[in-house]
């Protein structure tokens, strides 16, 4: 007899989110699940394992099931039986292995639980034909642990998917309005240039005219970041577009008489030039900003074979705790009049080029940006 396996959504139903390719998704933590079950029940003894999760995408607490081979599925009333944990009178710390008998069971039960989260308990309960030996209890502990590590990640990248889808929100709402009275002021500034024909002030109405046309693309671009699809790639000089960075930093630079550090070598990448520009200005006014007259920025890059590894760090007061777990919500900031959303908008961005972006807190002072992107192998 085949090995038999089922997966289920406890609770209310939900409507299943639309997750991009390059994000986890529902699918990956219950096939993870589902391959730890499998595990689990080609062990002697163990015949049945269920593992019971809180899936945070879909609000919904999940179950994988999987039978030994040659085993059969449990009827109807037993599987009812043991999803209303009428059984689970005591629940037992985290990652314990606890033995008891179900009612009118002839087998034997353990669960070992992972957490408690929503007011609804996470576990992993097997069921065996007579007790595990040690090495066996131990296997049922680890594997615990390692499903409570795979769901933390899952748990924070939803949190950081709804912080992000949030951010879009708002871009294209308020977006809609700046483009309204972006157009309206373009319109008188258009008038005037028509009005002040042969006058010194045209040249003045021109230029308004013109920064309200730059606006409107920045806006556009800003927009756009939260769209991968819109993604304008093509091949990118690195060193090149730090400098540029670094130069509309400039005047700020030479106020506070810092110091720049930037590697000679340079590689190619397949990036959005303007995003990947926003992420770096990002990135780099902050170094500025929180860096101490005449101290150092230090930005510097390993290139390897698939990818580059960039470093941009300062010497300022570094990075909280607090810091390190919100320096990506959107919002959050510790700039006067800063409004939240550099950051957030950079790991977006980072996250659309398949790349990965991550804050640290240097040993001796300040703090550390760090960024993968994925390179071309002849770049």
């Amino acid at each position: 007899m085949q090995k038999a396996s089922e997966t289920m959504t406890l609770g209310f139903s939900v409507k299943k989110l639309d997750n991009g390719s390059n994000y986890l998704n529902s699918s990956d933590i219950q096939s993870f699940c589902q391959l730890e079950s499998e595990q689990l029940t080609s062990k002697y003894p163990i015949f049945f394992a269920r593992i019971v999760y809180h899936d945070s995408l879909l609000r919904a607490n999940q179950e994988v099931i999987n039978y030994g081979e040659d085993q059969a599925p449990f009827p109807p009333k037993i599987l009812a039986y043991l999803r209303s944990e009428a059984w689970l009178t005591d629940f037992p710390p985290a990652f314990n292995l606890h033995k008891f008998r179900l009612k009118d069971f002839s087998y034997i039960s353990y669960i070992c639980p992972i957490s408690y989260r929503n007011q609804k308990p996470e576990y992993i309960q097997i069921i065996t034909h007579e007790p595990l030996s040690s090495t066996l209890q131990l296997y049922v502990k680890r594997a615990a642990m390692l499903l409570s590590k795979y769901i933390d990640i899952y748990l924070d990248y939803g949190r950081q998917k709804t912080e992000v889808q949030l951010l879009e929100d708002i871009l294209h709402r308020v977006g809609h309005q700046l483009r309204n009275s972006l157009g309206l002021i373009g319109l008188y500034a258009h008038n005037l240039c028509l009005g002040l024909e042969d006058s010194p002030w045209q040249e003045q109405a021109t230029i308004i005219g013109e920064s309200i046309q730059d606006l409107d693309t920045n806006l556009n671009e800003l927009i756009d970041c939260g769209q991968s699809s819109k993604l304008r790639v093509t091949l990118q000089d690195l060193r090149s577009l730090v400098v540029e960075s670094i130069t509309n930093l400039q005047p700020l630079i030479n106020q506070k008489k810092l110091k720049i550090s930037i590697p000679d070598i340079s590689t190619l990448l397949k990036i959005d030039r303007l995003q990947m520009k926003q992420v770096f200005d990002n990135i780099l006014s902050n170094a500025v900003h929180f860096s101490p007259n005449s101290g150092t920025i230090t930005c510097s890059w390993q290139i390897f074979q698939d990818e580059v590894l960039i470093k941009i760090s300062d010497q300022g007061p570094g990075l909280s705790q607090e810091d390190l777990q919100k320096v990506f919500t959107p919002f959050y900031s510790r700039r006067k009049g800063g409004t939240g959303l550099g950051l957030t908008i950079a790991k977006k961005i980072i996250l659309d080029h398949q790349g990965s972006i991550w804050a640290q807190v240097l040993s001796e002072r300040g703090a550390q940006f760090s960024v993968i992107l994925p390179r071309p192998r002849n770049g």
